[in-house]
C-alpha cells in the first residue's frame, strides 16, 4: 500500500469514526460514558457540548481528506490535536489515577496514531508532478 493510499484510508477512518463518536456522545450524554453513572446535569451538559466539538473534529478530517492535494499542514494540525488529547489523558491519570479500563486503549491510540499521521502527512504533496494521483490514493 502506498503512503498516499494509507494516508487517505486513515484520514477517512479518523473522520468517520470521530464524527460517529461525537454524534453518539452528543445524543446519549453521560449514558454513553463507561463508568459514568453518577454524574449529574453539569457533567452531562459538558459531555454533550464537547462532543459537538468532537463531531466537528471528525468533519474536519473528512474535509481535509477531500482536498486535492491532501495538505500536510492540516493533517499535522489535526494529528497534533489528538496527541494533545492523549497527553491530557496521561495528565489526568497522573493526577487522579487510571480511569475506566476502556479509556486506556483510547489513550494508547491517541498517542500512537499522531506520529504515524505526522510521517504520512506529506504523501500527497510529494507525488511527482508527472504522476496523476487517483483520489482513492493510488497512482494511475
Amino acid at each position: 500500500m502506498t503512503r498516499l493510499r494509507l494516508l487517505t484510508v486513515l484520514c477517512w477512518a479518523m473522520g468517520v469514526t470521530c464524527a460517529a463518536i461525537g454524534i453518539y456522545h452528543l445524543v446519549l450524554g453521560i449514558a454513553s460514558v463507561p463508568g459514568e453513572t453518577s454524574a449529574g446535569a453539569t457533567v452531562d451538559s459538558r459531555e454533550r457540548f464537547y462532543n459537538a466539538i468532537f463531531l466537528g473534529y471528525g468533519l474536519a478530517w473528512i474535509w481535509v481528506v477531500r482536498q486535492a492535494p491532501i495538505r500536510a499542514q492540516l493533517v499535522r494540525g489535526l494529528a497534533a490535536i489528538m496527541l494533545i488529547g492523549g497527553l491530557g489523558r496521561l495528565l489526568s491519570a497522573a493526577v487522579h489515577g487510571w480511569p475506566h479500563w476502556f479509556q486506556i486503549p483510547l489513550t494508547v491510540i491517541e498517542l500512537v496514531l499522531p506520529p504515524l499521521y505526522f510521517w504520512l502527512a506529506d504523501a500527497d504533496e510529494t507525488v511527482p508532478p508527472t504522476a496523476t494521483p487517483d483520489r482513492a490514493g493510488d497512482l494511475a
